[in-house]
């Protein structure tokens, strides 16, 4: 039986170093770099980024795009060994844990690419890559016990039957696309948006026919009504001036002011206690002298007359690291604002 973490994941690698390079100084080389990675032109690439690397070793980009050439030219080795620096250097990453998992993954170590996740999980609770990934290893660990339990007792109906079962799951039509891994600081991960809630039709009735006007009074021409205008709590204007806010308050390092932008009901992402979620991001907050967080394309839905969905592209920069990928924000409308219930990487 075949698990999908490995094509699942790596098809999109690539395309995500890209996603993830802001304007630096050594932009345009990073840029370069992926480039002809994405072409396949791995030899001049790899060359490309050893010479990058002599001058910044430390630097997270180059050391992600290293590994991923190490990858596609099946230096697993090699990759392994490079992903593991980057755990050791930037330990708040879950992104190299996950690609760990991967090549775990690929030579059928289960238990260690189970750790890795675990590990990506742990630093980023909402990063949705890595919790499906654990869920195929925990599958591919499961039907090895049935397996083993099938030789111990072949007649055994109940372990075949749960195989069977496994074996259904990804044997099954599963989409085309990948979630992208990314190199953006371990703040937020990748989730899918909750779905609209379905509206459903208005129930049809038969009007009963009216009463005949008396003959003697002429017929009232319709009266026009006003326009109705959208209600304030639909102004799309309002939820991007929240969203807005949200990305100035980071950008300011005002932590007083980004967690003012979060409803008291905020779902955290892992579980956690709003009050531990709150003292880790105020030390990534401040951490950086300076951060920049910009949102590009955001697109405003309205699931309820008090609640909308914004999706976009985050843009972040900060003195150590730079980042792209795509956000999702669920606000709710209380009183006269609009607060953030819901945060989401990914997609």
């Amino acid at each position: 039986m075949t698990f999908p973490l490995k094509k699942r994941v790596l098809r999109g690698l690539i395309g995500a170093v890209l996603l993830a390079v802001a304007a630096t100084v050594h932009g345009d080389e990073i840029t370069d770099i992926g480039k002809l990675l994405r072409g396949g032109q791995l030899d001049q690439a790899s060359q490309r980024v050893d010479a990058f690397l002599a001058g910044k070793p430390r630097d997270a980009q180059g050391q992600f795009l290293k590994g991923l050439i190490l990858t596609e030219q099946n230096k697993t080795a090699d990759a392994i060994t490079t992903f593991t620096r980057l755990t050791e250097l930037y330990p708040e990453l879950p992104e190299p844990y996950n690609n760990l998992a991967v090549l775990y993954a690929g030579q059928g170590n289960y238990e260690r690419a189970r750790q890795a996740l675990e590990m990506a999980i742990r630093t980023h609770p909402s990063y949705a890559t890595a919790h499906e990934n654990l869920g195929d290893v925990y599958a591919k660990l499961a039907s090895q016990a049935y397996d083993k339990a099938l030789q111990l007792d072949k007649g055994n109906k109940a372990a075949q039957t749960k195989l069977n079962l496994i074996k259904d799951l990804f044997t099954g039509a599963r989409p085309s696309t990948v979630a992208l891994a990314r190199t953006e600081p371990a703040t937020k991960a990748a989730t899918a948006p909750p779905a609209a809630r379905p509206v459903s039709p208005a129930p049809t009735t038969t009007a009963a026919a009216p009463a005949p006007a008396p003959a003697r009074e002429p017929a009232k021409a319709p009266t026009k009504e006003p326009a109705k205008t959208a209600p304030a709590a639909q102004s799309a204007d309002a939820v991007l001036s929240a969203v807005q806010g949200w990305a100035s308050a980071w950008s300011s390092n005002d932590a007083a002011g980004y967690f003012a932008r979060y409803a008291p009901g905020f779902k955290v992402p892992g579980g956690a206690s709003r009050e531990a979620w709150e003292t880790e991001r105020k030390a990534r907050i401040a951490k950086p002298r300076q951060i920049e967080v910009r949102v590009e394309a955001p697109k405003v839905a309205f699931n309820e007359a008090n609640r909308a969905t914004v999706t976009f592209r985050q843009h972040y920069r900060s003195d150590t690291f730079n980042a792209s990928s795509k956000k999702t924000l669920v606000l709710v409308r209380s009183e006269d604002q609009w607060l953030i219930q819901e945060e989401l990487v990914g997609g």
